[in-house]
């Protein structure tokens, strides 16, 4: 499936969606359904002891919480920006939640300047991730970090 078709579905999705869980939530089963490289999809939350802490996902278990500055999405995180990583394996801090895992993309989902979530998506092969992918999923990024903060249960902590 392309990424314009996904984002399509994905706006008339959410545009029910009442909080950030259930976004989350929905943007991880259409992604991991909808590409089938994709071994691994969800969504980190920034937790008020400086980590990450695992929010709704697709995919084999996940590390439950992460050190915000290390590993593949604590880079992301701190430096609020896509990271794609090619091969987990090279990076010296890389955090294997699963060690199928070879390479890894993850989007920070942004409200300006803050980082809400962290989009993480892990692939069995390595080289996976492409700029296509890197467009494709910071667009799903945009539209799922206007749900983040929405109502009870919205994910993240509250604005």
């Amino acid at each position: 499936m392309e990424y314009e078709t996904v984002c399509r579905q994905l706006e008339s999705v959410l545009a029910d969606a009442p909080n950030g869980v259930s976004a989350m939530a929905s943007t991880a089963a259409l992604l991991h359904d909808s590409f089938p490289h994709f071994f691994w999809v969800g969504f980190y939350l920034p937790d008020d002891d400086d980590s990450l802490v695992v929010g709704p996902y697709q995919g084999p278990l996940a590390c439950i919480r992460l050190p915000a500055g290390r590993g593949v999405c604590g880079d992301a995180f701190r430096r609020k920006e896509t990271v794609i990583v090619p091969d987990v394996h090279a990076v010296p801090d890389h955090i294997a939640c699963d060690p199928r895992s070879n390479s890894e993309i993850v989007v920070p989902l942004r409200q300006g300047d803050k980082v809400v979530a962290v989009l993480d998506v892990d692939s069995e092969r390595k080289n996976a991730f492409t700029e296509d992918d890197r467009a494709g999923l910071e667009r799903v990024a945009e539209l799922v970090a206007l749900r983040i903060g929405r109502g009870p249960g919205a994910g993240g902590r509250e604005q």
